[in-house]
Order: C-alpha cells, then structure tokens, then sequence
C-alpha cells in the first residue's frame, strides 16, 4: 500500500469519530469533569499568572497541558469548538506517528494497522475530545517511542538528545514520567559498541530532559518557593494512606478519599474560599509538599502489608479491560454507554491477546522498549495508583504488538512465507 493512502486512511480514522463526538458533546467538554489545567490556563490567559487566582503564582499542576488550553484561549476564547479540533488534531498526529513506527519497523501494511488500532479505541475516541492532559501524554510517548529506535538503531548522539528533550516535555506534562529519562538513557546506551560511545549516548538523553525540565521547576523556586516539577504532593498522599484501598475498591477515586483532621487548605481550595468570601487565604505550597511527602514516606514505613495490597489492586485497577473507576468515564449516556460496558472490555481482550501473540514475531529492539515502557508505566502505578486513563497513553504500544500478531496471521492466511515483510539489520 502506499504511504500517502496510508496517511490518508489513518488521518480520516483518527478524525471523523472525534468530530462526531465532538459535534455531540459540544460544550460538555469543558464542563464535566474539567481538570485544574484549565483553570490555570484561564488565569494565565487573563493575568499572566500562572495559578489559581491572578497574582498568586501556583505550582500546584503539571505546567504543559494548561500551557497548551492557554495557547488556545487566548485567541479564542473559552471555546469548546478550539479545544476539541486542536485535540483532533493531536489526536491525528500520534495517529500517524503510530503509523510511522510500524512502517520503519516492519511494514506500512503493519503501521496501519497499529495506527487504526490506536486510534479506533473506543474509550480513547471519546476520551481525546474531552478536557484531559492524556491526550498530550499519547503523543509525546509516541514521539518518543519513534526518536528511541531511530537512536537505538542509528546509535545517534543527536537523536538520543532529542529523545531527552521530547522525554522532558512529556515530564512536563506528567510528574509520573520523572524516572522515564533513566530507562530510556539505558535503552539508547544498550547497542554503543564502547563504553565510551554507550555513556555519551546516555548522558545526551539525560542532559536534553534535564534541560528542558529546569527551567519550571527554577521558575517553581523562585515564585512558589521550592525547586519542583509540581507541588501537589498531596495527590500521592491520597493514593497512599489507610482509606485508599476501601475507596477505590468501591469505584471510587483518590479524590474521594477523606482529609487529614486540621490540616489547613491546599491551594485549590484555598482559591475557592478566597473567592467566595473575598479575603484572601494564604498557602504555603512548599511546606504542605513536604507535609504530605513526609505523610506518605511514613504510611510506606509504618503499613508496608497495606502498601503492598495498595501496589496489587493498582496493577489491576491498570490493566483490567473494564472500568472500575466511575469519573474515569462520566458522562457517557445512550451508545456510548453501551460501548463503555460492552464494546470497550471486548475490544480490549482482543488487543491484549494479540498483542501477546505479537511479542513472538516483534523486532526484539521494539519488544525491549515496549516492555521496559509498560513495566515503567505499571511500576508507577504501583507507587501512585492505577486506572484506566492512566494507562490508554501507553496502549499504541500494545497495538504494535498486536499488529505484528495480526500481519502474521495475514500472511499465512495469504499462504505467504513467515519470512518478514521487510527484515531489518538489526535485532
């Protein structure tokens, strides 16, 4: 098939369920379930403040997802329209960077099928129209999923450093990714032929990442106080105490779990009163991250039976085909519903099992980096917690997988040899 009907295919797959969902959802989008980024966006949009309130500097979110609403708000407004094309639109884009992976690692025929897979997902395509920073998590692990075999394979310097960089917007992004730099500098050192040349290929990755990530978190030092990506620790000390299990266990979610006596407001909450009462409320951000740091370092060492029954349900509450966590997918009424309880846990079996068929005709370079990636995105649930739209990012590495496992059965269906369609030089 050619690439140019390829593009096409995936371009037109990837846009016209979101544009339906879109056309549907309308100004939904940016009314349930909104996370904080579009607050801060919108007071940076009209203070130049980034935070909460205008004048009081916050650094209590991940910076690039509100910085990417802001992009969009300031020209046009708080519009539903803008947000969800420019989601489509990002939502295009890893599409065809899923296309692109697959075409150099096999085929395009093998391409295709990884992007329609990733993209046709059922939760993703109403997911990605929605307000939600996973949409920017799917693409820039996409594109670093691509600069780390195109490293690998060309044992490039340069394109190791541009792997870090793009690791160090994705750190941007999401807190969770801070360690990712480590396992990618080791992914990209691995085929160096001398030491030498394996620890310059590392310290490109590590450098480039540290570069990009710096200058938020000096910009956290010098207006919030303290040297970070983000000072909602508070999140992780939801995710780890003694309430956590019973709440998720119930469908529930973090946010549900009940607050520390006597604490005093965190900066979220702290805006919401200073606005309804018109006196402003101080937060020191700083010392509450360290606050709740030092709450869950001691549940860790006081509960560690409890942590560990925290890690499992995590790992499942990740990987299970079905939803267990009710915002995860709110909202969702007549179709799409149906397509929550039914079409979403079916599809997901199906994808699973070939994407375990996948690992036996896999390119091993591709297999390495999908296993280290999904074990680091499994590992962190296990410390955070885990759910649905915690792992969807990550699932085009699945459909990958299950490509190889799908082009396979093709071929000898075909009664084509088991040869692969384009063999590659390296493993």
């Amino acid at each position: 098939m050619p690439r140019s009907r390829a593009v096409a295919i995936v371009s037109l797959a990837a846009a016209l369920p979101r544009l339906l969902v879109l056309a549907f959802e309308r100004g939904a989008i940016l009314e349930n379930f909104v996370e904080k980024s579009d607050r801060f966006a919108l007071t940076l949009v009209h203070s130049g403040t980034f935070g909460f309130l205008p004048g009081v500097p916050s650094g209590y979110t991940q910076p690039l997802y509100a910085f990417f609403l802001a992009a969009l708000y300031w020209p046009f407004g708080h519009a539903w329209l803008a947000v969800g094309l420019a989601q489509t639109a990002v939502a295009v884009a890893t599409a065809l960077l899923v296309l692109e992976i697959g075409r150099r690692l096999r085929s395009t025929r093998v391409g295709l099928v990884a992007a329609l897979l990733t993209t046709l997902h059922p939760y993703v395509v109403w997911h990605d129209v929605h307000v939600n920073r996973e949409i920017l998590d799917g693409f820039l692990l996409a594109a670093i999923t691509l600069l780390a075999l195109l490293a690998y394979e060309r044992r490039s310097r340069l394109l190791a450093a541009a792997t870090g960089a793009v690791v160090g917007l994705a750190v941007l992004g999401n807190s969770r990714l801070a360690l990712l730099p480590l396992v990618l500098a080791a992914y990209v050192a691995w085929p160096s032929r001398t030491r030498r040349a394996a620890l310059l290929g590392s310290l490109a990755v590590l450098v480039a990442a540290a570069a990009v990530v710096a200058p938020w978190a000096v910009r956290n030092e010098k207006r919030v106080g303290c040297l970070a990506i983000t000072t909602d620790t508070r999140a992780l000390w939801k995710a780890n105490n003694l309430a956590t299990y019973d709440v998720l266990k119930r469908g529930q979610w973090i946010d549900d779990v009940p607050e520390l006596a006597g604490v005093p407001p965190w900066p979220e909450r702290a805006a919401d009163i200073a606005l309804r009462t018109g006196r402003p409320v101080h937060v020191d951000e700083c010392a509450q991250s360290r606050f709740y740091q030092r709450q869950v370092l001691r549940f860790w060492r006081d509960h560690p039976g409890e942590k560990a029954r925290l890690a499992a349900q995590a790992t499942w509450l990740l990987w299970q085909p079905t939803f267990s966590v009710a915002t995860d997918d709110a909202g969702r009424k007549g179709i799409a519903d149906t397509a929550r309880r039914s079409v979403e846990p079916m599809y997901m079996i199906v994808i699973y099992a070939l994407a375990i068929a996948g690992c036996f005709f896999a390119p091993r370079r591709f297999l390495a980096l999908a296993v280290l990636l999904e074990s680091y995105n499994t590992l962190m649930a296990m410390v955070f917690a885990g759910t649905v739209r915690y792992r969807v990012p990550w699932d085009f590495l699945l459909a990958l997988l299950a490509a190889f496992a799908v082009e396979r059965l093709w071929r000898r269906a075909r009664g084509y040899s088991d040869a692969p369609a384009r063999p590659s030089a390296l493993p």
